[in-house]
């Protein structure tokens, strides 16, 4: 997985401490209703598209960039489906970091799939009956994509 550079350069300064950083993850959709999916190269699991922002890049426009990078997709945002603090993950090479995915539900709009850098294994549309295995990460997302309801959040607020 390719690291940016603005975390490289705070790598420099940081350590491995703990990054809290956002996020953004994307369920793109197209006419048939499959959904666009890449086999990640770090772990060899299907995944749903994800990626970090540029410092100064809306997230929108972050994910849009990001499904091009690994997919050669083009997309349009439709609707943000979730947001989400997720728990802190120490790397292989032991930095921290800690994501705020904001995940969108996006329709395809040109390109054909393809692996399109070096952070996707493969690339494919998958009908919603025939998923390979996937985590709750990316089913939870799918699910929320295939239903009207408001932007999903955690409720829970501090006491």
């Amino acid at each position: 997985m390719a690291i940016p550079d603005f975390i490289r350069e705070l790598r420099a300064t940081a350590g491995h401490q703990l990054l809290f950083l956002p996020g953004t993850s994307a369920v793109v959709l197209d006419d048939e209703g499959r959904v666009l999916l890449g086999r990640r190269a770090d772990t060899g699991r299907w995944a749903l598209v994800c990626g970090i922002p540029e410092p100064g890049e809306q997230p929108a426009a972050a994910v849009v960039r990001e499904v091009y990078e690994e997919t050669a997709v083009r997309c349009v945002p439709e609707r943000i489906l979730l947001v989400q603090s997720m728990e802190p993950v120490t790397y292989p090479n032991q930095d921290v970091c800690q994501f705020v995915d904001i995940c969108f539900r996006c329709r395809v709009v040109g390109g054909e799939a393809r692996v399109n850098d070096d952070e996707s294994l493969d690339v494919g549309w998958f009908s919603l009956d025939a998923l390979p295995e996937l985590d709750e990460f990316a089913l939870t997302r799918i699910k929320l994509a295939l239903a009207e309801g408001p932007t999903w959040f955690d409720p829970t607020l501090p006491e």
